[in-house]
């Protein structure tokens, strides 16, 4: 019988792929999705079960009838703008969802979970290199919700014997370079869909929020990884956790960043195409440089971020903007 993996969120951006690859490494992912931002053609690689992470009795339905050997936790709230504004609802959802994802996790004798948190737990550390040693001081609901679950994993496994990877990461990019599954946010948040929008007139421009930043070009720098390589990461997590390795936290990034004229250009280049600007003024809490630092990972684990050049991140992601994403 193929082992199952449940992959909460697995309708969605980076759950989609990590799908892709779970069933390429010969699990059966069975993705479970309230579909409220993903959506069900992503769902390709095994079956969906559509549900709430809080609905506890939906849960217990899932461990029930798949008896998963791990969960892949990508399922979140993850807007900072909404979580500054309605703080609220990222505690009850994200926190309270994952509290029940682990408790009936618990409960069905899973006791393996692969955690996708954020760079933003750090909070706001220009020029710092962002690793598994910085202090973490997030300073929205979304990184705070985020540093709550890392810590209730922690809690759990001096209680219950729960073991978790967590992997904190920044700016995810690209898309499957087959083309089946990419990027698609309705309303789009990110920055590499919106260039490619621009370019491709499905917005008349491309907003950039700040010109007088201390950087190469004045605009805010970011580390890129695509997301072929983080789901490769958590593929080797999962097996860092079946093989009886214990907890583990690390960073994902490829150590260097980009300023969002050099995404511009780059997309430029790529596509052919120009790119229509309008220049803003800055928003509150963007911070100057943010770089994740991923050396732990490619000691520990064996990662190597091989697809996380900004030239093939924008490439593979304009593959798939190309085909108009998801119909429904």
């Amino acid at each position: 019988m193929t082992d199952c993996v449940l992959v909460t969120g697995g309708a969605g951006y980076i759950g989609s792929h990590a799908c892709k690859q779970l069933r390429a490494a010969g699990y059966l992912p069975v993705s479970f999705d309230n579909l409220s931002t993903g959506w069900r053609d992503a769902v390709k690689f095994g079956p969906l079960v559509q549900g709430d992470l809080l609905d506890a009795q939906a849960l217990r339905d899932a461990f029930a009838e798949y008896q998963p050997v791990a969960v892949m936790h990508f399922a979140a709230l993850s807007q900072v703008g909404e979580a500054m504004g309605d703080p609220g609802r990222y505690w009850r959802e994200n926190v309270t969802g994952a509290l029940n994802l682990i408790e009936v996790a618990l409960t069905a004798g899973c006791k393996r979970v692969v955690f996708s948190s954020t760079c933003a737990t750090y909070g706001d550390q220009d020029g710092v290199l962002l690793d598994e040693a910085t202090r973490q001081q997030p300073l929205n609901a979304y990184g705070g919700s985020k540093l709550a679950i890392e810590r209730m994993l922690t809690d759990f496994g001096a209680s219950h014997g729960l073991e978790s990877v967590i992997f904190r990461y920044f700016n995810v990019a690209g898309a499957d370079p087959d083309g089946e599954i990419g990027e698609y946010h309705r309303p789009e948040t990110h920055l590499i869909p919106l260039v490619l929008d621009a370019a491709s007139g499905r917005r008349a421009a491309l907003t950039v929020y700040g010109t007088d930043y201390p950087t190469r070009d004045g605009t805010c720098l970011r580390d890129y990884v695509h997301v072929m390589d983080l789901v490769d990461a958590h593929i080797l997590g999962l097996r860092w956790l079946l093989g009886g390795k214990g907890n583990a936290v690390f960073c994902l990034g490829s150590g260097s960043g980009f300023t969002v004229r050099e995404v511009m250009a780059k997309a430029a280049e790529v596509t052919g195409l120009t790119i229509p600007v309008e220049e803003g003024p800055r928003r509150g809490g963007d911070a100057v440089s943010l770089i994740s630092g991923s050396q732990l990972a490619i000691d520990q684990l064996g990662w190597r971020p091989e697809r996380s050049r900004l030239d093939q991140m924008v490439a593979d992601a304009w593959r798939w903007h190309q085909t108009g994403g998801y119909r429904g």
